[in-house]
């Protein structure tokens, strides 16, 4: 059993939520605002934060960074935004999963067992190795060098970075990196993981840091 505290402004999404996890043996909080959020963070220690990004007194991403302050506190975000914008900041801020409105909640749920497995193992905690990523800056250093990248190729390599280790399927990466572009396919990841490698072997070539996991998708490196 986890401890789950759920952010979430509209009653009939937090109740349904609430219910699945309950269902899972998960003992759930609901808060309607980031202020109940933080005060229920006080009291009690989570192993497991579902913020909705849209609230109304606080943004989920400030909520995230609030709630991190001295806790290492894995974070879903729910959001009805399909800006890639969004869910690059989302992953630059450390999210560990991004769950776009409407979604099931046995889905949710699925991905909410996927987080604490994960967050019970090591691969959450690792860093990838050689790599300095100025997320305000929207910049990628690698030993040292300044990466000249493409915005998909930045986004691409930013979604890897925010989970060193952890193996992301071209579904998940198309969601967060391509979202906003319909005629995007599987051969558009494949090509743009290319050309990312090759950036990276120009720089270190007795390395290659990107890992192709055939049938299941991508992964960088941990340290």
């Amino acid at each position: 059993m986890a401890r789950i505290l759920l952010v979430e402004d509209e009653r009939a999404i937090a109740d349904t939520v609430v219910y699945a996890l309950r269902e899972e043996g998960h003992a759930a909080t609901h808060c309607l605002t980031a202020g109940d959020a933080l005060r229920a963070a006080d009291a009690d220690a989570f192993d497991l934060a579902i913020l909705d990004v849209g609230l109304p007194d606080l943004g989920g991403f400030a909520l995230c960074a609030k709630l991190r302050e001295g806790r290492d506190l894995p974070v879903i975000f729910l959001t009805a935004r399909q800006e890639e914008a969004d869910r690059i900041r989302g992953f630059e801020l450390g999210a560990d999963d991004y769950v776009p409105k409407p979604f099931s909640p046995r889905e949710l749920v699925a991905r909410v067992r996927a987080v604490l497995r994960r967050a019970g193992g090591d691969a959450r905690a690792g860093q990838a190795a050689g790599f300095e990523h100025d997320a305000d800056g929207l910049r990628i250093r690698y030993r040292g060098r300044l990466l000249e990248l493409t915005r998909y190729e930045y986004g691409l390599l930013a979604a890897l970075l925010a989970r060193p280790g952890a193996v992301l399927s071209r579904a998940q990466l198309m969601d967060r990196v391509w979202g906003d572009a319909l005629e995007t396919g599987d051969r558009t990841i494949d090509t743009h993981v290319k050309t990312v490698r090759a950036k990276l072997h120009a720089i270190a070539p007795d390395t290659d840091p990107i890992r192709t996991h055939r049938g299941l998708g991508y992964s960088i490196d941990a340290d």
